[in-house]
């Protein structure tokens, strides 16, 4: 069973909240972070890519923006930005994207629940990556970002949220000027309703499924892991022990389309391409309007100005395979890697990513300026789909989900001391 805990939170004064929480480090390049964040002394960016405050061009994995890390993380709590709760807590936050919320839970889960596996993943992870968040934890001494973890939708919890956001002002309640999606954030008072919530996940809940930040995941676990083995007074009761999460029923969550754009035909003419993928697919030819994919194993594809629908022949995937249902496997096997001979997702130059929040049209825009050759657009996989995946200790190809909204950092950070 899961492990949540309170904790004593650092958060922002109510009047710099909304300027203050920023959008994950991992969703803007430094070039980005630095528009966003200038003229706003107390973005938290400053903390989380602290190389906008150092000349342009400065590498973001050198010591000098770790010292630089270091140094804003200390002054956003001298200066009485950044306050800690003086008794442990629980938190609730709540997002809004075109009209639908989802409200998570904010409480420390455990290092070990991570390499048990209660903490299911479904995505590999790249070590030099992991490092580089490594390093941020342990010079911060802080989960500054929390991650984004599901669980499987529970009535009392649903229940005691439902309760609380009713009856009590959030602390937090803004709109993103970036995005313009909503953000509220209550704190939970009641030490009756923090332990009974502590107890659900422990005694109720069987497991917490990444969704959304596996390398942020790895990393506070290494290194809840690493001090824990150089500590020859280890308890466990220690707060390296323990790091940070918003954890949302899965009732509440939706995954998006996360969609592919590929640079060349490996060769081919378009002619002799649309043949190929016909062996696999009937082809049928839309028009030049954007055509979006209705159900699973149906795809749209966009080449020389019209929108095509794909819809993969019977034969050519297993339903009673985790893996070999999804419809990223589909098109890997059938057209990315047989036809345009794009053997490794994370590793070719030839092929690019684009989460569903930016629209059909970007897998358009990015075609007619000649930058790619052809795109492909996928039905979003389900809940469903990733626990059975994550339970059966499958991993899925790389770039198979996108959540939205991000999780906005810097409402509440975790201290490991």
């Amino acid at each position: 069973m899961a492990i949540v805990k309170a904790f004593k939170g650092l958060r922002p004064p109510v009047e710099i909240a909304a300027r203050l929480a920023s959008r994950p480090y991992d969703v803007l390049n430094s070039d980005e972070a630095r528009v966003e964040a200038q003229g706003n002394e107390y973005s938290l960016l400053r903390v989380t890519k602290a190389e906008i405050d150092l000349p342009v061009g400065t590498d973001e994995h050198s010591q000098a923006v770790y010292d630089k890390v270091v140094e804003n993380f200390a002054m956003f709590k001298s200066n009485g930005w950044l306050v800690q709760d003086t008794e442990p807590k629980l938190y609730i936050y709540a997002q809004t994207m075109d009209g639908r919320t989802q409200y998570g839970i904010v409480g420390c889960t455990h290092v070990d629940d991570y390499f048990n596996n209660v903490i299911k993943k479904h995505e590999l992870t790249r070590k030099d990556k992991e490092d580089d968040r490594m390093i941020h934890v342990n010079i911060t001494n802080a989960n500054v970002e929390p991650v984004f973890f599901a669980y499987p939708a529970h009535k009392e919890i649903d229940a005691i949220v439902e309760k609380i956001v009713g009856n009590e002002k959030p602390i937090y309640d803004f709109v993103a000027k970036e995005d313009g999606f909503g953000h509220k954030f209550w704190v939970i008072n009641d030490k009756a309703t923090i332990k009974r919530l502590e107890e659900i996940f422990e005694k109720e809940i069987p497991a917490l499924y990444v969704a959304d930040g596996h390398h942020r995941t790895a990393a506070a676990a290494r290194v809840g892991q690493e001090r824990k083995s150089k500590n020859p007074n280890h308890t466990g009761k220690e707060e390296y022990n323990y790091f940070m999460a918003v954890i949302f029923p899965d009732s509440q969550l939706k995954i998006i389309d996360y969609n592919r754009v590929v640079k060349d035909l490996n060769g081919l003419s378009e002619e002799e391409f649309l043949t190929k993928i016909n062996d696999t697919f009937k082809v049928e030819k839309m028009g030049t309007e954007i055509y979006k994919p209705a159900k699973l194993h149906e795809f749209s594809m966009y080449l020389n100005h019209n929108w095509y629908r794909l819809t993969a022949k019977e034969g050519t995937y297993n339903d009673n395979d985790p893996i070999g249902v999804l419809d990223v496997t589909i098109l890997s096997n059938n057209v990315l890697d047989k036809v345009l001979g794009i053997e490794d997702l994370r590793t070719s130059k030839r092929i690019d990513f684009v989460g569903g929040i930016r629209g059909l049209g970007e897998l358009q825009r990015r075609v007619d300026n000649g930058e790619m050759k052809v795109a492909f657009a996928l039905y979003p996989v389900s809940l469903e789909q990733l626990f059975n995946i994550a339970d059966s200790g499958n991993i899925m190809p790389p770039k198979t989900t996108w959540f939205e909204p991000k999780l906005r950092s810097g409402l509440v950070v975790h201290e490991l001391i």
